[in-house]
């Protein structure tokens, strides 16, 4: 995001539906990932009841913490990435 302030370039909108995209997309994907692995066990295997419970209910608030937090992730990181904090130099040494 170079124009601080003014509009922003095709390129730049386009830069941020695709980064907006992949982090929908990897977050679906871990969230899924722990789901099943904290609540796959409950539901592949005959369990007691309350261990069962237990599983799906971690899985059931696992996953959609670990979805919020994978995407305000990937944004915060593309956000920063994007504004360079010393504009024009390529780092601070110059």
């Amino acid at each position: 995001m170079t124009s601080h302030g003014g509009r922003r370039t095709q390129a730049e909108r386009d830069a941020v539906t695709v980064e907006i995209g992949y982090a929908l997309c990897s977050a679906a994907f871990a969230g899924a990932v722990v789901f099943g692995a904290v609540a796959g066990p409950a539901l592949l295997f005959d369990l007691p009841d309350t261990p069962e419970r237990l599983l799906l209910r971690a899985g059931l608030v696992l996953a959609p913490v670990l979805f919020a937090a994978r995407v305000v992730s990937v944004l915060v990181r593309f956000r920063s990435a994007a504004q360079p904090s010393q504009p024009g130099r390529t780092s601070p040494d110059s």
